[in-house]
């Protein structure tokens, strides 16, 4: 402890002078102007050029290059990637629609050496001022107007923003466009130009000029159509295409020489020919064209004959009588697609295939055969029809018909028949075989009873009817059609009433044997516009009454002619004469006389209505007949164009000799409308009598399928 003293005074003296120096820790800092020497501030410049270091100059730094090594760094672990491979960078295709891009450019700049041609008040077109720098500028400008989509840019919606949208449009159909024509190296410049001074005055609106310089045309070079020339008869195959080197190019008659090709393959006996799609190969530096078009003929063959997957129902023998070829001609590809049609129209299938099978090769020169597979599916055979119907004249009528349209094949049908009316009552049965003896000949047998109370006659008749005819039909229309047959005709007739008192009753039998020809060069059975028809009808007939045998001849002239003025209007007129010669006009039954009047005969007058009449009016036919008519068949736009009105005018006139008289002629007037089904036309007809008689109505209305005459 004799230590302890001497530590405390230690401990003391250095505790008394640690004190100043804590005092100076505790003090605020030195400011940055306390720190700058007074030598700094008075001259700075001499200050650091004097200061320690100034003389001292930095070493320049070695410049990095790309393949300089890096420097190693103890913390990363990761090997540096020296190999990686980075892909190319995918080029960017331009933004297909930057939309107001070409707006608000100058003003549309005319140049004074082109043709300008204005499409509308937004488009022109220029064209070289030379007449043949483009030769097919009119047609390309009909054919643009319908491609272009400014020219079906409507009023409203013209402003600049679609202007431009539809130009850029526009520009590529006309290069397109001048492509197919064989300008290959044309070109298109488009301008959009703010409105003509006095176009509108919507500030929004533009006009388009598309300046076209078409440039030399390409030509055809070199023409490859294939094995073509391996057919036996390669130049007439090859004059059918109609492309020779040297010929301007054009997309468009490639395709219409293709198509004629196959046509002509197919015309002359090559049923299994094949063309692939056309190569066209441009050579822009010859301004020229390679053209390959892949043919093989695949030989050449003759019909050998048909057969049918439904012998029983439409047989073999039969599809080859109604076809227009014989075994051993040249096979048609026209002759097999009108084979397919005839029997389509039978009515009796509702699908038809027709595939030509080869059955013996080609041998050199020496055509192969093909025989034709008619794959048939039946269609339905049976039909029940029913009608019901009032007429001022003919007051009510119900008609009713079942009818089997293959009962015994091939296409013999049976129809029975019924009708339940005021003025007529009818039962008959109707046996029919289409296509008898030949294509579109028909063979009808027919009978019926009938009873008839009309203002003319009353009649209660059986009859047997055979007729045998070449028809022309909708679908087959012919330039000439023909018919004859036989009538035996039992009937028990008089006259109309006399003063209130019943006329007797007479008993005739009648056999006839009708007679009819007709030529035809109208374009349309049921709504001609061009053509003309003359029909006639004879008809020799012997009739018995009281004993007596009475002879005479039944004629019928027809004349009709049509003409269209414009593609709206056409005109169309008729005549018809009538004469019955050889016999007395009371020793001919009253249901065989002539009579006028009617929807097929003179509108505006009741049926029968015009001719000789009895006291009180009612007619009782005559000898000799003459109708005339004309009519304005005018279409409207109502409906599509569906709609048509028909002014029309009829006259005619009936006498008991066989010359007409023409002491009394009925005239009557009207308007029709028509309304076309694409079938034919619905027609309704008003008439009126100009001249009637005391028992004729004011108005007479007429319905019915097809045009008047």
């Amino acid at each position: 402890m004799a230590n302890a003293p001497l530590a405390g005074g230690i401990v003391a003296a250095l505790l008394s002078l640690s004190h100043p120096v804590l005092a100076q820790d505790t003090a605020a800092p030195p400011r940055l102007e306390d720190l700058i020497p007074d030598s700094a501030i008075e001259n700075p410049e001499e200050w650091a050029s004097n200061t320690e270091g100034a003389d001292v100059e930095d070493e320049a730094a070695e410049p990095l290059g790309s393949d300089s090594p890096m420097a190693e760094i103890p913390e990363l672990t990761v090997d540096w990637p020296n190999d990686l491979a980075l892909p190319p960078i995918e080029q960017l295709e331009p933004e297909a629609d930057i939309r107001f891009a070409d707006q608000n450019l100058p003003p549309l700049v005319i140049t004074p050496e082109a043709d300008l041609v204005r499409i509308n008040d937004e488009l022109t077109l220029a064209f070289p001022m030379a007449n043949n720098a483009f030769p097919l500028r009119e047609e390309f400008i009909d054919r643009f107007k319908i491609l272009s989509n400014i020219e079906g840019l409507s009023g409203g919606d013209n402003n600049i923003a679609q202007l431009a949208a539809r130009a850029r449009a526009d520009e590529e159909v006309l290069s397109e466009m001048l492509r197919v024509y064989g300008y290959y190296n044309a070109q298109v410049i488009r301008t959009i130009g703010e409105p003509p001074e006095n176009g509108s005055a919507d500030d929004n609106q533009g006009s388009v000029r598309f300046d076209i310089i078409p440039g030399q045309r390409y030509q055809f070079a070199n023409i490859d159509l294939g094995q073509l020339n391996t057919a036996p008869d390669f130049e007439s195959l090859r004059a059918a295409f109609g492309i020779q080197t040297g010929d301007p190019v054009s997309s468009d008659k490639i395709v219409s020489e293709q198509i004629d090709l196959d046509v002509a393959l197919g015309e002359s006996g090559y049923p299994f020919a094949k063309i692939g799609e056309p190569e066209l190969e441009v050579d822009h530096q010859a301004s020229d064209a390679d053209l390959k078009l892949p043919v093989d003929p695949a030989g050449k063959y003759v019909f050998a004959g048909v057969t049918s997957s439904l012998p029983d129902f439409l047989s073999g023998r039969h599809l080859g009588s109604i076809a227009r070829f014989e075994s051993g001609d040249v096979y048609q590809r026209s002759l097999e697609q009108d084979l397919r049609r005839a029997i389509t129209a039978t009515g009796l299938v509702s699908s038809v295939t027709i595939t030509p099978r080869e059955v013996e090769s080609p041998d050199g020169a020496e055509p192969g055969k093909v025989e034709l597979d008619v794959d048939l599916i039946k269609a339905k055979l049976r039909t029940i029809a029913g009608a019901i119907g009032y007429g001022s004249e003919a007051g009510f009528r119900l008609q009713a018909s079942w009818e089997h349209r293959n009962l015994f094949p091939p296409e013999g049908s049976l129809k029975i028949r019924g009708i339940l009316g005021t003025q007529e009552q009818l039962a008959g049965v109707t046996f029919r075989k289409n296509n008898f003896g030949g294509r579109d000949k028909v063979l009808t047998l027919d009978t019926y009873a009938s009873t008839i109370d009309s203002d003319a006659f009353d009649a209660r008749t059986v009859a047997f009817v055979a007729n045998y005819e070449m028809t022309s039909t909708l679908l087959f229309q012919k330039p000439l059609s023909w018919g004859g047959g036989l009538e035996i005709i039992a009937t028990d007739e008089r006259e109309t009433k006399l003063t209130g008192v019943l006329s007797p009753r007479e008993k005739y039998f009648v056999a006839a044997v009708p007679l009819n020809i007709l030529f035809d060069t109208s374009d349309s059975l049921l709504d001609p516009t061009r053509g003309f028809r003359i029909g006639a009808r004879v008809s020799p007939e012997i009739s018995r009454n009281d004993g007596q045998n009475s002879t005479y001849i039944r004629s019928q002239f027809d004349l009709a002619t049509y003409q269209s003025v414009g593609s709206k209007v056409t005109f169309a007129g008729r005549a018809r004469v009538g004469v019955i010669a050889g016999a007395d006009v009371l020793d001919i039954a009253p249901s065989r006389r002539l009579y006028a009047g009617g929807g097929g005969s003179v509108r505006g007058y009741g049926y029968q209505a015009i001719g000789p009449s009895n006291a009180l009016g009612d007619p009782n036919g005559g000898r000799s007949l003459l109708e005339v008519a004309a009519e304005a068949r005018i279409r409207t736009g109502f409906m599509d164009g569906a709609v048509s009105v028909v002014p029309f005018v009829d006259a005619g006139t009936v006498s008991r000799s066989t010359m007409p008289d023409f002491e009394e002629i009925k005239v009557g007037v009207g308007l029709g409308v028509r309304y076309d089904t694409g079938f034919g036309p619905i027609r309704v007809d008003v008439g009126v009598p100009l001249n009637p008689g005391p028992n004729d109505n004011p108005v007479a209305v007429y319905v019915s399928l097809g045009q008047a005459f």
